[in-house]
């Protein structure tokens, strides 16, 4: 659970009574403090059955009626919140060029296109300002979806080793993912809620008090026990659901009617019913069987795989889909795109968590499919991730499904080491996709493999932990642990080129209705000062002096936190602006001109952070060609990172800076002087 999330639940008092004295007590809250992924638990029912995860008391959306409304910023906040953030990034004369060029925005185009957005705003009150933008981002990118837009997160191995069987764990997690779904889709799995006072909300008694409280002020019901309902509007994307290929703007497809399963074995693809004509999930048994049939089938990968062509340019990809349909294969393309999710069954071992990084998060290309919503992969030696197609949502959904998935295949598995496959013909249950291929198809695979090859050889891959101290010991010292990390970013990109760059860490929003996410801009004016400090300049002050920096550092980047998760940011704000005045054909204000505009979006240093007890490590590509993917972590007792780069970047060097930096932290935190 990240800190920004911890403090997005914060944010949802901010439309209710709008009062400086609530608004201050709840940023106040102690809670804050000791808030950790543990308390954002989901009860299971007795009687739930093979059917369902849980039977949940509270119904599953009964709180999204009345979920707070994402705010939209006064303008004058976000120019002053976009000035600070440049300021470390700027010299004299360029931070005084942009502060008049923000200022005259402020005062001329700005203040009209923010009226005019706060105007639609109050017209759609069902969504979010930034819903519809975002969607819009993602679907008319044109780059690949591979490294470019889907992350991977790999799951904790299991605990019973004999479980980690390749076709034993494929089998619990295809089970539990579609028990996942039914108890979604019947409204049975447990809200997603933060309690900030668990032993007051989640409870049985305040569960069966607060779903006789009608949906449109349930939200308030929760509120009143320091509860907080988050947003599942992205949930029943999940399944059944691609994005389609489409020139300039793709599509999202959702088939809810599909009653299969995907999966993918050396390039190959085959489908087989996981759900019965009753809607019910076929025996465990048969599941294995049918998998364990896939995994045996002695087929050779095709000369012409046609899941990487899901790794190719948008428009490129649009093209060839037509040739398909053309060609007719739309009724096998159909049972792809409608497929409940898609299963990747591997043959590699993996070697290392470097290996586990590469493979989940790009593969081969061919034993793919990376327009699904997501992918659940599994190696030889069942390492297990999830690898997701990012335009349908965040990472709360598909971290929430992740987190149950995990957490029933290790405590209710329904097949084991001894389990025997029913005594079914797979034969006729699995059916092989067979593809009608022109030449040109042919040639647009072959080239579509040219490109993913050329594209993933270039990305480097590394990780990191430190042992030295986490979470723990940064509390007792009054530090944000998320804030330190970055500062350790911070100052090992000082420490190795000597410069602060644009910065961009990820922040959910999901305590709104259809909330996305917001950006914390850690790269700030003490992270720039306490940088200098401890890399160039450490013989010229005191440890106390040091450690007075590191508290400023830490205070602000709460701060910042806080504001982005209540909505408070400036970049959505910005960049909403910025698309109503494309859509309404307004010539663009020199502010998005501005060199310093695009520095601060060309974010050299891309950053994420989750921790949980079902996932082992996270990873994503750069987003720039000269920028790091930085994945982290910091948990009680260590701090580990799982770092991207192509080849303008060294992403070993910067590894090492890292940890240097982690040692001189902790080191003047134990009030020792650095060496």
């Amino acid at each position: 659970m990240s800190s920004c999330m911890m403090a997005g639940l914060l944010s949802t008092q901010y439309n209710v009574n709008s009062t400086l004295s609530k608004l201050k007590r709840l940023w106040n809250n102690p809670a804050l403090s000791v808030l950790t992924s543990t308390q954002r638990k989901y009860s299971s029912k007795d009687g739930a059955g093979i059917e369902y995860l849980h039977k949940s008391v509270v119904p599953t959306m009964h709180y999204q009626k009345s979920l707070p409304r994402l705010p939209v910023p006064k303008l004058e906040d976000t120019i002053r919140r976009y000035l600070a953030a440049q300021r470390p990034l700027l010299n004299d004369e360029q931070y005084s060029n942009t502060e008049k060029v923000a200022h005259d925005f402020q005062s001329g185009v700005g203040k009209q296109l923010h009226e005019e957005l706060v105007a639609l705003d109050k017209n759609n009150k069902h969504t979010s300002y930034i819903s519809a933008p975002w969607f819009d981002m993602y679907l008319s990118a044109r780059e690949s979806v591979v490294l470019n837009f889907n992350p991977f997160m790999s799951f904790n191995p299991d605990p019973k080793p004999e479980y980690n069987d390749q076709l034993v764990r494929a089998t619990n997690m295809v089970c539990s993912a579609v028990r996942f779904m039914k108890t979604l889709r019947a409204g049975l799995l447990e809200p997603e809620v933060f309690h900030l006072n668990p032993a007051k909300s989640d409870t049985d008694s305040f569960k069966k008090l607060i779903r006789w409280v009608p949906p449109f002020i349930s939200w308030f019901g929760a509120y009143m026990v320091n509860a907080y309902p988050l947003d599942m509007s992205q949930y029943f994307r999940l399944f059944n659901s691609t994005r389609i290929p489409k020139y300039r703007r793709d599509e999202l497809l959702t088939d809810d009617k599909g009653r299969h399963l995907l999966v993918v074995r050396r390039g190959n693809l085959y489908v087989f019913d996981a759900l019965d004509r009753d809607g019910n999930l076929i025996k465990p048994a048969e599941v294995q069987a049918h998998l364990k049939y896939i995994l045996s089938d002695p087929t050779k990968a095709p000369s012409f795989p046609l899941g990487v062509l899901t790794s190719e340019n948008r428009d490129i990809w649009a093209g060839l889909r037509q040739k398909l349909l053309d060609a007719g294969n739309g009724e096998a393309l159909h049972l792809v795109d409608s497929a409940l999710f898609c299963l990747c069954l591997d043959e590699e071992v993996m070697r290392d968590r470097i290996h586990i990084s590469h493979n989940m998060l790009h593969g081969d290309g061919c034993n793919r499919w990376y327009d699904k919503s997501f992918s659940i992969i599994l190696a030889k030696d069942g390492q297990a991730a999830i690898n997701f197609e990012h335009s349908w949502g965040d990472g709360v959904a598909v971290l929430r499904f992740q987190n149950e998935v995990f957490k029933d295949t290790t405590e209710k598995p329904l097949v084991g080491p001894g389990s025997q496959p029913a005594a079914v013909d797979s034969s006729s249950a699995v059916c092989r996709l067979e593809f009608k291929l022109t030449d040109e198809l042919k040639a647009g695979i072959t080239k579509a493999k040219e490109n993913f090859q050329a594209a993933v050889s270039k990305l480097t891959i590394d990780a990191m932990e430190f042992k030295k101290g986490g979470k723990e010991q940064l509390k007792k010292k009054k530090l944000s642990p998320d804030a330190i990390a970055q500062l350790a970013f911070q100052m090992g990109f000082l420490r190795q080129y000597g410069q602060t760059v644009g910065t961009y860490e990820s922040c959910s929003t999901a305590a709104f209705k259809h909330g996305r996410t917001e950006t914390i801009r850690p790269a700030t004016i003490h992270t720039k000062h306490c940088a200098k400090a401890f890399v160039e300049q450490p013989g010229q002050h005191t440890v106390e002096q040091l450690q007075g920096l590191l508290n400023e550092c830490s205070k602000y980047h709460g701060q910042l936190t806080k504001e982005a998760a209540m909505g408070q940011g400036f970049d959505r704000h910005l960049f909403a602006m910025r698309y109503l005045a494309n859509s309404k054909g307004i010539a663009l204000h020199n502010l998005y001109q501005d060199p310093a505009y695009k520095a601060i979006n060309h974010n050299i240093l891309s950053t994420s952070t989750l921790t949980s007890p079902a996932v082992s490590l996270g990873g994503f590509a750069p987003v720039v060609p000269d920028g790091f993917g930085v994945g982290y972590g910091v948990h009680d007792e260590w701090i580990g990172c799982n770092v991207s780069s192509y080849p303008a970047r060294n992403v070993h060097e910067f590894l090492k800076c890292v940890h240097k930096s982690l040692e001189d932290i902790f080191t003047v935190l134990d009030g020792k002087p650095i060496n």
